[in-house]
């Protein structure tokens, strides 16, 4: 299961930022060129082991677009994006967010009070982003079916589960100088 998504992660240039590694692919970095394979094969795991019983599909900008348009063309469930820019319409909702590698504002628009989302992202490290993110819609009086990250880095997932908020990986890794290595499913994000 996911052959496509574990084979390109293996294959995965390591560049280092700083003292840190970073691994650059497709999903999460937007180059090289994302193979649609690549896109069917995640959008079709998401839909068929998330609750996809929601009004909207959330996802965090940039790389969340691809990631919520394959799914929404697949099930006609229209999807927003959180921006990182404000755009001050009616019921805009803004978060300040401050994470392991960034801080910032971020925007959420096309979201109602009441409304019930899947919120989908392309890669968890520290979970800051999501921890603003999930307070925020909470705050909002929205509904969090389900919170997919397509890979899992570092213990994010870990310090927001002690939090009460639960994030399913499909891919959970480890990135080195020697490269993106798969970690074995725990059963305990997927």
């Amino acid at each position: 299961m996911l052959e496509i998504l574990k084979k390109s992660l293996k294959k995965a240039p390591i560049v280092k930022r700083g003292k840190y590694p970073y691994f650059i692919h497709p999903i999460t970095d937007g180059v090289p060129a994302i193979d649609p394979k690549l896109l069917d094969e995640i959008s079709d795991y998401i839909i068929e082991y998330s609750d996809m019983d929601v009004d909207r599909i959330l996802s965090i900008e940039a790389m969340g677009i691809p990631l919520a348009t394959a799914i929404s063309l697949k099930t006609g469930i229209p999807f927003s994006i959180v921006r990182k820019r404000q755009y001050q319409l009616p019921g805009e909702i803004k978060i300040s967010q401050s994470t392991g590698y960034s801080k910032g504002e971020l925007y959420i628009n096309g979201i109602e009070k009441g409304n019930r989302i899947l919120l989908v992202d392309d890669v968890i490290s520290t979970g800051g982003t999501l921890r603003f993110l999930v307070k925020a819609l909470e705050e909002k009086g929205v509904t969090i079916s389900d919170i997919i990250v397509i890979v899992g880095r570092g213990d994010g997932v870990q310090q927001l589960a002690g939090e009460g908020i639960r994030v399913k990986t499909l891919v959970d890794i480890n990135v080195s100088e020697d490269g993106v290595s798969i970690l074995e499913d725990t059963g305990e994000t997927n």
